[in-house]
């Protein structure tokens, strides 16, 4: 899918990509809410596993390139019990931020899930991300859980949003 002259979406796995999702996602956290090592290593360690384990009939992988990954978006059916699927390493780079390029990547991960049948999908964030927030609950996602907790390193008002298939 061709976004703009420079940027494309791929699907699946590419070299260097649990790298460059990692830092992403470690740069932006750590920046922004002060999330350290603890955070990083998971996001390194879980995108890892996703990757070896990674079945084109139940998960699915969009990176953003202008040609340097610049985001990312991950459906991870592994642990679908009930029909359920987890969103995952939903990012964009800041200098792509704002541009629409998060609306066609969660667009075309929810077409995915909704192909391959799951009824819903669920994702995990915490408090204080307004604009993620806003484009999950214009997609369908509602806020079914939220408590305090550490699960990224750092206690933050954990929150879990569900989509659910009508």
């Amino acid at each position: 899918m061709q976004a703009s002259m420079s940027i494309t979406i791929e699907e699946g796995y590419a070299p260097g990509c649990i790298g460059r999702v990692t830092q992403l996602h470690a740069e932006y956290y750590a920046g922004n809410h002060g999330f350290g090592v603890p955070f990083e290593a998971k996001v390194a360690q879980e995108l890892a596993k996703f990757c070896l384990a990674f079945e084109p009939d139940r998960d699915g992988l969009w990176l953003v390139r202008d040609p340097v990954i610049q985001g990312s978006i991950a459906i991870d059916g592994s642990k679908a019990s009930g029909g359920c699927a987890h969103l995952r390493w939903f990012i964009t780079s800041d200098a792509l931020r704002g541009q629409g390029i998060g609306r066609l990547l969660l667009a075309r991960a929810l077409a995915f899930a909704d192909t391959k049948g799951y009824q819903s999908i669920q994702l995990w964030t915490f408090a204080g991300l307004d604009a993620a927030r806003h484009l999950y609950e214009a997609h369908g996602f509602r806020l079914v859980e939220q408590n305090a907790g550490s699960t990224w390193g750092k206690v933050v008002e954990e929150q879990r949003f569900v989509r659910n298939v009508a």
